[in-house]
């Protein structure tokens, strides 16, 4: 998977990022990941995808943007391995 591969991986609630672009998905509950958060929302690059549900994953990327989404670090990890195919790993009710 190369710099120009622009392959979207689905977060939910049909918002993608940029497979390639994804350095971290991780959980969001402890303090130093609400502390990166934070910084990223004064930053200006605090991206929200979660339709207004909980925060269940934090997705960090390359150019230092947080994406929050309201899909398991789990499951947005299996898709990314999986090629991002929704057959190969249905989505959980969302």
């Amino acid at each position: 998977m190369g710099k120009n591969d622009t392959r979207l991986l689905n977060i939910g609630f049909n918002n993608g990022v940029v497979a390639s672009r994804i350095i971290a998905i991780v959980n969001p509950s402890s303090s130093p990941m609400k502390r990166l958060r934070e910084e990223a929302k004064d930053r200006g690059q605090l991206i929200d995808a979660t339709q207004g549900r909980k925060t269940r994953s934090i997705i960090i990327t390359d150019s230092s943007h947080v994406i929050l989404s309201a899909i398991q670090a789990e499951t947005i990890s299996n898709r990314l391995s999986d090629g991002g195919n929704p057959k190969d790993n249905p989505a959980p009710k969302e």
